[in-house]
């Protein structure tokens, strides 16, 4: 499946591109977006390693990761992830929206597009993400797709400051609505 190219009522993902760098630094590099994301606001640069990076994952076989932009009206607002575990039948998706779009709904539409890549287009059994405990937004998004929350991992990350526990949800291909 390359491009990935997956339209949905408001938003739209696609392949990220080298001329997206400053775009997404929009969403990477701004603290309110990222506060409750795994990592502290990312550079032009860093962004564009990112980016660079995303190019050579779509043009590996087996193609494992799905680093995308996410578009409204054809402008580049996120991105969201879908990464595929060790075992073949499951993947781990995440995904930012530019904080000047949360409260619109659109975090639903993006998961709901992330779980269709999964499960319509590459036939997982399971999909998973991963949260920040505070990030009560991310908690609705996902239950709200149906997704169950499976638990906590303490200490899962460092934040560059201190560690953070995540908590799971996840789904299942015959849990999902479509």
């Amino acid at each position: 499946m390359i491009p990935v190219s997956l339209d949905g009522p408001a938003l739209s993902l696609r392949e990220l591109k080298p001329s997206d760098a400053e775009a997404l630094h929009t969403v990477y590099g701004d603290s309110k977006t990222v506060e409750h994301l795994s990592f502290r606001p990312r550079t032009v640069d860093q962004c564009k390693a990112i980016i660079d990076s995303a190019v050579k994952d779509a043009e590996t076989e087996p193609r494992t990761v799905y680093m995308l932009a996410v578009l409204h009206d054809e402008e580049l607002v996120g991105a969201a992830r879908l990464a595929k575990d060790e075992r073949p039948h499951s993947a781990q998706i995440g995904f930012a929206l530019r904080h000047d779009m949360w409260g619109r709904g659109l975090g639903a539409e993006l998961v709901q597009l992330l779980l269709r890549l999964g499960f319509a287009e590459l036939r997982l059994a399971r999909i998973w993400g991963a949260r920040s405990p505070e990030n009560s937004a991310s908690e609705a998004v996902m239950n709200k797709m149906g997704m169950i929350e499976e638990g906590r991992i303490r200490r899962h990350l460092w934040t560059g400051t201190a560690w953070r526990d995540s908590i799971v949800h996840s789904i299942l291909s015959d849990e999902w609505a479509g």
